[in-house]
């Protein structure tokens, strides 16, 4: 059994990326592995200071919602990133949480696998290149990690689109296979 940890990212409840990541959580659990889920719109983030208080401490010296999550980050085997693209990258609330995220970086981390599922209103899937290339940047600060899946959510804008396609199916298979 896995530990997943499954990161929405959308200010939007129940949206396109939000429903892709309920499908990939429903795949995973399916398979017999745990999930947790973590919305950031219920976190209340503060953006990184870069005071670099958490690489010699267990925490943030921000005192939000934040520290109560890295022993969970740490001690997952699997992350799972769901975001909509905006402007061809992550979504602002996903880019202030993987900033945030700096705490886990001195740490001994279990974490080895990573997927991320992308939505967007754009139909060519260049359009995810940025969220790519945003978690290959916070992923190469990590030995041993490695970008296990994407999912490519295209031609999607208005809440429930994403139901008029075959993309939570693959969020399932996904998640069944994670």
């Amino acid at each position: 059994m896995k530990k997943i940890i499954v990161v929405t990212s959308s200010p939007r409840r129940g949206g396109n990326s939000e429903t892709l990541a309920t499908r990939f959580a429903e795949g995973a659990i399916s398979a017999g592995n745990s999930v947790e889920f973590v919305s950031v719109k219920d976190l209340d983030l503060q953006f990184c200071i870069g005071c670099m208080y958490c690489q010699n401490h267990d925490k943030c010296v921000l005192d939000d919602k934040m520290n109560s999550l890295y022993s969970k980050f740490q001690h997952a085997d699997v992350l799972v990133f769901a975001t909509p693209v905006y402007y061809y990258s992550v979504s602002g609330q996903l880019k202030t949480l993987l900033d945030r995220l700096n705490p886990l970086y001195p740490r001994k981390n279990a974490f080895k696998e990573v997927y991320l599922l992308a939505t967007s209103a754009e139909d060519d899937e260049s359009a995810m290149d940025g969220c790519i290339s945003d978690i290959n940047g916070w992923i190469a600060c990590f030995d041993g990690v490695q970008l296990k899946g994407v999912l490519r959510g295209t031609g999607v804008s208005d809440k429930g689109d994403i139901d008029k396609t075959d993309f939570p199916a693959k969020a399932f298979e996904m998640g069944k296979n994670a």
